[in-house]
């Protein structure tokens, strides 16, 4: 066994890089831990899973102490040798062990091998006076009665009543401690390790196989069809769940590979189908796997179990939208809007991880807090995460690998500072670009599960930039202004905030702040610690190997708020994300070579039998019906899948009342050319649906102002930008495919009553200037008729929706309770979930708590439609307009005129005391979206620019 210092690298930094301490996972378990195993007399822990070759090391039996076994011969089956001299008698035995029951098939002669394997091991234990042998030889002198004998004179009485002759012998070894744990016993039972943990659900068949290398259906992995003739057979055991397979060598104690059930399973038996004798063919999306048994009749019983244990499970069949996982009815599940809520939550059920936490992201930052102003690095990521590993649990993180001359988020850095804090956290990146052949696409999903009993889904990624709350501050010196000319204590924000008669922070004496000292964090106010506070359009992030230096100048570059959207859940809904996670992980595993040792461990998913059983809830959560959706492809995790972009369509066609969009994308209405998602069509039809019946319909459409990309507005903004803008307002307005240019031609200048499009901003005062910027809408949601929403990784764009291009997941609630609303001046009976953050959403947008007259229950009717929403975001557009001349604009319809905008003074600079008397008459964050700027220019990319040589489908 390799040595401490052996499996240790030491550290060497060079210009910010790192190597992994750890190559080997040397996390043994704890004294406590074995003896807790020892004892137990109910189920194994989930524990044990990543602990197999330590629990047989330390001795851990594989039977629950103190609980019999119990077996029946149930049936008998005769039959003929294939040489057909001989009848031969197929014993069906049925087995108990506490909660647990399977069946087992033997022979006679498999008896009789046991027997003499017993007897041999007996003498072997007399003969051989070893130290090893200690145990075995106490348990052999504390018998009280020789082992039962399978030989009787009475051939005759042998012979009528040879299944409970056979029944009683057997159970008279399970009797005796000395027999019952032999490992030909163990053997003979079908028992392994994994036998008896409760969470992978009923025990399954198990038993010794061969099985053919190769069958992996990934691309660049069987080329030219190699593994057709050249592969080799490896003995393994084979164990059979509810949910999956998988082979493992046990004698190592190592899960080779796990097969998840899904649509595409298959099992054959038969030469033709696996080209060998005895052989048995079990086919998923990922592979087609060839096994081997001894004989033709283990090979049909193999088979016939492996159909019968899968036949109950969710994931044989595709869903509603067809999706991978059904509905999933009284889950409990809780929304978030901004990440202080989410942060804090998610950093509360981390610290209650007992076994797992698995990580997803398109960017992770090491070291941001989960809760704020941080006073100490308690609540910081990666010190979160060190300090589960250290309690033993397994923490597994998937990172997007990026190209990194596109991308500056740096996911080496953030997988070798996770990596070197304990062996115990294992961080995988994906894809390899050059062996996968994906250039273009992400693993854009954001989530993060707990034990397999608690998820968390949303758009929020654990990086830089993305904490937020209701009042998106511009500033954060040592005392900032609040969002909309309100100032507010630092000390008094975040998670902890006092709040004023008015609902907005207290208000502090001004004073300069210094450098914050990271290494002692006593007495910070600061919200956004170094690369935290971010202006990502004025200047992207760059360096992140040093997180605490300050990315942009704080005393005079406003940060640009954030605004988000996640949701959790509980139970067999999160078992459905763990599940995606384990599936994604696996493939990966499969897929790169350097992720193939045992280090990076194979993921089991945890049976749906037992997802009831919560160890906690996160507080605040309510029962609804919750639906896990996704967007894959064979590239990002071996099966195609596009439910989330036929989620979005459905809801949309079926809708009622409205439908509330927030996303940071809106690129669709499908051409057959450059755009295929269906998403605007739905809703043009619906409008026109709407508008034929004569009944009231609004769509609420708010997405950020300008694209996160980083580039000068004032001077066009940079090809990027315009090239998203140029997608953004074909959807929207320009071209036949546009959602107006399409309703202007049934409606003319209608189509204001039934859609609304809007972005966000806000102000503030910044070393004593005004200042005004976008809120950076990063949200995928859609709510509709107050009862159903889907919040995701998913934004309106063919990336997102097609499911062959970036990897994304999203959930669909649909609430179950009503509680009495409001709808179009009815009764109505609305979600309580939905109406809830429908109200939330319209209550920092429209400013209710500065004006408690705008009654926002209604979404539909007149009133609330054109004099609530449309006028203050028209209202609020024209004041920035005014004070700030701010971009975009619909005033700036050409590169000439944005030139000539530069020259020119606004409000806030010519008389700031009458620009302040402006901005009080801002009402909330809501501005209309800028239909007409730049209409009069091309927003493509110049031919010439390394922007247009990128294929389109990169801006789609």
């Amino acid at each position: 066994m390799a040595s401490t210092e052996e499996s240790v690298v030491e550290a060497t930094r060079v210009r910010g890089l790192m190597r992994r301490f750890y190559s080997h996972d040397d996390s043994p378990l704890s004294q406590d831990e074995l003896d807790s195993l020892k004892q137990n007399s109910e189920e194994r822990p989930f524990l044990v899973v990543h602990h197999l070759q330590a629990a047989k090391e330390g001795g851990v039996p594989l039977l629950l102490q103190g609980t019999a076994v119990t077996c029946r011969v149930e049936s008998t089956e005769r039959y003929t040798t294939r040489s057909k001299v001989r009848v031969c008698t197929l014993y069906t035995v049925r087995l108990t062990h506490g909660q647990f029951s399977w069946t087992v098939k033997r022979k006679y002669k498999h008896f009789q091998e046991l027997h003499r394997d017993l007897y041999k091991h007996k003498m072997l234990l007399h003969f051989l006076p070893l130290g090893r042998f200690a145990i075995q030889r106490q348990q052999l002198n504390a018998m009280t009665e020789e082992m039962p004998s399978l030989h009787s004179g009475d051939r005759a009485r042998r012979t009528s009543s040879k299944p409970k002759y056979l029944e009683d012998y057997l159970n008279g070894l399970l009797e005796n401690t000395f027999c019952k744990n032999y490992d030909g016993m163990l053997e003979f039972l079908d028992v392994s390790p994994l036998s008896f943990i409760k969470d992978l659900g009923p025990k399954g068949l198990e038993g010794f196989i061969l099985k053919r290398s190769g069958g992996h259906r990934i691309q660049g992995l069987n080329c030219i069809g190699h593994h057709l003739f050249c592969y080799r057979w490896s003995r393994r055991w084979l164990v059979v769940k509810d949910s999956f397979l998988l082979y493992m060598n046990r004698e190592a104690g190592v899960i080779s590979f796990v097969l998840l059930f899904d649509p595409e399973l298959k099992v054959q038996v038969g030469r033709c189908h696996t080209d060998t004798k005895h052989g048995v063919c079990i086919q998923n999306f990922t592979r087609t796997l060839i096994i081997k048994c001894s004989s033709y009749k283990q090979a049909q019983w193999w088979s016939h179990e492996i159909r019968r244990l899968a036949e109950r499970c969710d994931f044989l069949q595709t869903h509603r939208f067809q999706g991978y996982a059904p509905p999933r009815e009284d889950t409990l599940t809780k929304w978030y809007v901004n990440g202080s809520g989410y942060f804090a939550d998610l950093a509360d059920a981390l610290e209650q991880a007992k076994e797992e936490i698995f990580i997803t992201d398109w960017w992770l930052s090491p070291e941001v807090f989960l809760k704020r102003p941080a006073t100490d690095t308690f609540w910081r990521l990666d010190q979160i995460l060190k300090r589960k590993a250290e309690q033993g649990v397994k923490v597994c993180v998937l990172l997007y690998k990026e190209v990194e001359l596109a991308l500056g988020i740096n996911s080496g850095y953030s997988k070798r500072t996770l990596m070197n804090m304990h062996p115990n956290i294992k961080v995988m990146r994906h894809p390899d670009h050059v062996s996968s052949i994906v250039f273009l696409w992400a693993h854009h999903e954001k989530m993060v599960a707990i034990d397999q009993s608690v998820a968390f889904v949303g758009g929020i990624d654990l990086a830089f930039g993305r904490w937020d709350d209701s009042y998106y501050r511009l500033t954060d010196l040592a005392n900032a202004e609040t969002a909309n000319h309100s100032t507010e204590a630092e000390e008094g924000a975040g998670d902890t905030v006092d709040r004023g008669s008015d609902g907005s922070p207290s208000q502090p004496a001004t004073a300069e702040p210094g450098p914050v000292n990271t290494e002692d964090l006593t007495g910070n106010s600061q919200l956004w610690l170094g690369k935290d506070y971010s202006n990502f359009i004025n200047k992207d992030w760059v360096q992140l190997d040093r997180p605490f230096e300050d990315n942009v100048d704080r005393s005079r570059v406003p940060r640009m708020p954030w605004r988000d959207l996640a949701v959790s859940l509980h139970g067999k809904a999160a078992r459905d994300v763990a599940r995606h996670f384990v599936q994604r992980w696996n493939f990966t595993k499969v897929f790169k070579n350097k992720y193939k040792d045992s280090f990076f461990p194979c993921l089991l998913p945890k049976s749906h039998t037992t997802a009831d059983s919560l160890p906690f809830i996160v507080p605040g959560s309510r029962k609804a019906s919750v639906q896990v959706l996704r967007s894959v492809d064979r590239w990002s995790a071996g099966t195609c899948e596009s439910s989330i972009h036929n989620a979005y369509v459905n809801i949309i066609k079926n809708s009622q009342h409205y439908i509330y969009i927030e996303n940071q994308f809106f690129i669709s209405c499908a051409d057959g050319r450059s755009v295929h998602n269906g998403i605007g069509d739905a809703i043009v039809q619906r409008i026109l649906q709407a508008h034929s019946e004569q009944k009231k319909y609004r769509v609420y459409v708010v997405v950020p102002l300008l694209p996160g990309f980083e580039g000068d507005i004032s001077t066009g903004g940079g090809n990027a930008i315009q090239a998203i803008l140029h997608f953004t307002y074909r959807t929207m307005c320009r071209g036949e495919f546009s959602i107006l240019a399409r309703l202007k031609e049934h409606m003319q200048d209608q189509w204001t009553q039934y859609i609304s499009l809007c972005g966000l901003r806000t102000h503030s005062k910044l070393s004593q200037s005004l200042v005004t910027e976008l809120i950076y809408v990063h949200s995928k949601t859609i709510i509709a008729d107050d009862r159903c929403y889907i919040i995701g990784s998913a934004n309106i764009n063919d990336r997102s929706m097609l499911g062959s291009r970036d990897s994304e997941l999203a959930v669909l609630v649909e609430d179950q309770e009503r509680v009495p609303s409001c709808m179009g001046g009815e009764e109505y009976q609305a979600g309580p979930l939905t109406l809830a953050l429908r109200m939330e959403c319209f209550r920092v947008l429209l400013g209710v708590e500065s004006d408690s007259g705008i009654d926002i229950q209604d979404p539909i009717s007149d009133e609330f439609f054109q004099e609530v929403w449309n006028r203050t975001a028209q209202s609020n557009a024209n004041i920035y307009d005014t004070v700030f001349r701010c971009l975009p604009s619909n005033t700036i319809r050409s590169l000439r005129a944005l030139r000539e905008l530069t020259s020119a003074e606004g409000l806030c600079d010519a008389d700031p005391e009458q620009a302040r008397k402006e901005l009080e008459a801002v009402r909330g964050l809501l501005v209309h979206f800028p239909l007409h700027f730049l209409c009069e220019e091309y927003l493509l990319p110049p031919i010439s620019s390394k922007e247009r040589m990128v294929p389109m489908e990169v801006w789609t």
